[in-house]
């Protein structure tokens, strides 16, 4: 008897099918939106980006092959191409919107709000600084599986690498994340 159950393989259906597609929605919906959330600013961006990583889901049902990985990696995999996908277009009206109209100074209240984000969590800020050492698909390794909570097969499939390939960098990874959170916590505050 075939399992209805989109998410244990057959997304082929979710494409064709909206009860199967609303089952794979509801169970990963949560989980692509903290994900967008992390990657944008702008909360209405990231239920913009939810929705179009289903929408790309809906697209693309059919080209999934459960031999390149699992659903849950593959999902992932079309998020963040997505992500990818608008920052490559912010960045373009960036390029555009400064051609136009020139540069904006931060204001005293911009620059508020970004020393309130610096102060807000120190151990997050060490993390962060640790893992951004890191090479970026690494660090988008580690970020799919310490945060997303993907297996390393899962997160292998999303960034398109071999399980084997995945693990020795995540081995590397949580080494050179370790040793620099190891070091004495400096302050940067005068």
């Amino acid at each position: 008897m075939r399992d209805p159950d989109p998410a244990e393989g057959d997304i082929c259906r979710i494409g064709v099918d909206p009860v199967a597609f609303e089952a794979f929605y509801r169970r990963h919906v949560e989980a692509v939106g903290r994900f967008v959330a992390r990657r944008v600013d702008d909360p209405h961006l990231a239920a913009d980006l939810t929705a179009d990583v289903f929408l790309a889901v809906i697209e693309s049902a059919a080209g999934y092959r459960p031999d390149r990985g699992s659903p849950v990696g593959w999902l992932f995999g079309v998020a963040r191409n997505v992500v990818a996908d608008e920052r490559r277009r912010a960045a373009q009206r960036l390029r555009v919107t400064g051609r136009i109209a020139g540069r904006r100074d931060l204001d005293a209240d911009d620059i508020a709000r970004i020393e309130e984000r610096i102060d807000a969590e120190s151990a997050a800020r060490r993390t962060h600084r640790a893992l951004s050492g890191l090479p970026e698909e690494t660090r988008a390794l580690v970020e799919l599986v310490a945060v997303d909570g993907l297996t390393v097969r899962e997160a292998a499939a999303a960034l398109g690498l071999t399980p084997v390939a995945a693990r020795v960098r995540l081995h590397r990874a949580r080494r050179t994340v370790r040793a620099v959170l190891a070091r004495p916590a400096t302050n940067l505050a005068l």
